[in-house]
């Protein structure tokens, strides 16, 4: 263990754990800690995959509804479950972010994985109506929080191209001595908790919303295509909204909408273990587990939003997707095709104007630039079309700015994105949740890094919802977008069965 150096209080203890444990082992044994978060770089050899993160019990969550947002502070020791309202407060909810990150800032240690602490967790859809004046969902019957965040002073950090993992313990919110005694007795429980031979503890005994029955629902349809499932469009439905998109768009109200259905599931037993399954059947790089409290978010996202390092900004959107082939022919002509496909190019160069005008909102002058543009990304169902934008920020800028001023994505909106916002609030009739928001972790340094929340699952009042959409533009065929969602369903499915049978 490295000891705070002379004069520097805000150093956090650190300690590396041996090689052998893997992520997966660590999830296993500390599933049970409240507030469990792991943003996990499922597919470790991508070049997007380098790092992943455990974190759990912070000791303090933000939780936004509406325009108000609750703060609440951890009592008793690593293994409680135990918090208690502490204020409300009916301002901006990234300002209270700030104003609750601010407090605690620390600069980062060198040669360790970027995020080391911080503030961390689900910024949902429904965050951008405290961004933009558009209109709520007809039907929420699953309530979520907007925003879900905790001040987490301890974390695991594996780097997947050293082979290493280190604990780093911040022993926030005591100072001085205090702190020091808190950061190394938490190390010295994680340790204890990761010898443990356990696997998928049992859940902590916490309050959570009562079950749904399928009349609460909204209304809902049978999919055909995958018996048990339920969909908030008929196929007729959805086909009939893809079609209103498409003369939106030759109307000239938009250029591009981003589309989706809600399929539901009655929830598996254990959360975990169909977050484990999901993980092996559609690894992806910016996959992660969130226990938010009563609700479960399980993702496989392949889709970076935004990162910030210094003052360097990526966004990496995707647009433009095809199925793998079952033959490595089939599978070569397919890239290909979507390589030089003018629809999908068309769509993604829409949405790379779009992030390069959101980020240069918060960016230096002329440093906003795409250094990728339409590169083909493999993953174990689909191919997709991804491109690459960059930029500085302006020094009176930070991460919370970017955020801010971009979310949410362009790539899971469309162009012009209020407006594209609005014609998604009238077709779609439920709530999308924490689908297409963000996992996030906002480090005690300035850092940030976030996904997109596709390929994403939320657990909670006995079911389990998978949203799945897609871009739509003048020239989409309704039957093909209604197609292409189905499709992306499959990636997450065998886990389904999968967690069912153990």
């Amino acid at each position: 263990m490295t000891a705070e150096a002379p004069g520097k209080a805000t150093t956090p203890l650190v300690e590396k754990l041996p090689e052998a444990l893997s992520p997966q082992d660590a999830f296993e044994r500390l599933a049970g800690l409240p507030y469990i978060l792991f943003l996990d770089s499922a597919a470790e050899n991508d070049t997007q995959g380098r790092y992943s993160y455990i974190t759990a019990r912070p000791f303090e969550v933000l939780k936004t509804t509406g325009d108000s947002t609750e703060l609440l502070a951890a009592e008793g020791e690593l293994d409680s479950p135990s918090y208690k309202i502490t204020g409300v407060e009916e301002t901006d909810p990234f300002e209270v972010l700030r104003r609750r990150l601010k407090g605690w800032a620390t600069p980062s240690l060198p040669n360790l994985p970027p995020f080391q602490g911080g503030a961390a967790g689900l910024l949902g859809y429904g965050l951008a109506h405290s961004i933009e004046k558009i209109s709520r969902p007809r039907h929420d019957e699953f309530a979520m929080p907007d925003l879900v965040i905790g001040l987490y002073d301890w974390v695991l950090a594996w780097d997947h191209l050293e082979r290493s993992c280190h604990i780093i313990s911040h022993g926030f919110p005591e100072a001085g001595q205090g702190r020091r005694k808190r950061a190394a007795r938490q190390i010295e429980a994680l340790k204890r908790l990761l010898r443990e031979d356990r696997r998928i503890p049992k859940r902590p005994g916490t309050k959570t919303p009562p079950d749904l029955t399928r009349e609460q629902l909204s209304e809902s349809w049978n999919v055909p295509e995958f018996p048990g499932l339920l969909s908030n469009f008929s196929r007729e439905a959805y086909i009939e909204a893809v079609t209103r998109s498409i003369e939106y768009i030759r109307a000239g109200d938009i250029f591009q909408v981003n589309l989706s259905q809600r399929l539901a599931y009655p929830a598996p037993a254990s959360p975990e273990r169909f977050y484990l399954a999901l993980r092996k059947s559609n690894p992806a790089p910016y996959a992660g587990y969130f226990d938010l409290g009563g609700y479960v978010v399980a993702s496989s996202s392949p889709e970076q939003f935004l990162s910030v390092e210094g003052d360097r900004v990526i966004t990496r959107p995707i647009k433009g997707t095809c199925s793998r082939g079952y033959t490595p022919e089939e599978d070569l002509s397919r890239r290909r095709n979507l390589g030089q496909s003018e629809k999908d190019r068309a769509e993604n160069v829409m949405i790379v104007d779009l992030l390069r005008n959101d980020i240069s909102r918060v960016c230096r002058p002329h440093t906003v630039e795409v250094p990728a543009l339409f590169e083909i990304e493999r993953h174990p169902t689909v191919y997709h079309l991804v491109s690459e934008i960059r930029g500085r920020l302006r020094e009176d800028k930070d991460a919370i700015d970017l955020l801010r001023a971009a979310f949410p994505g362009g790539s899971i909106t469309g162009a012009p994105k209020v407006r594209a916002m609005e014609i998604i609030a009238e077709l779609e009739p439920t709530a999308r949740g924490p689908y297409c928001g963000s996992l996030a972790w906002l480090g005690f340094g300035g850092g940030l890094q976030s996904s997109i929340l596709i390929r994403t699952v939320t657990i909670g009042r006995g079911w389990l919802q998978m949203p799945v959409g897609g871009g739509i533009v003048s020239d989409s065929s309704p039957e093909a977008e209604y197609q292409e969602t189905l499709q992306k369903a499959t990636g997450m499915l065998p886990a389904l069965v999968q967690s069912a049978t153990g």
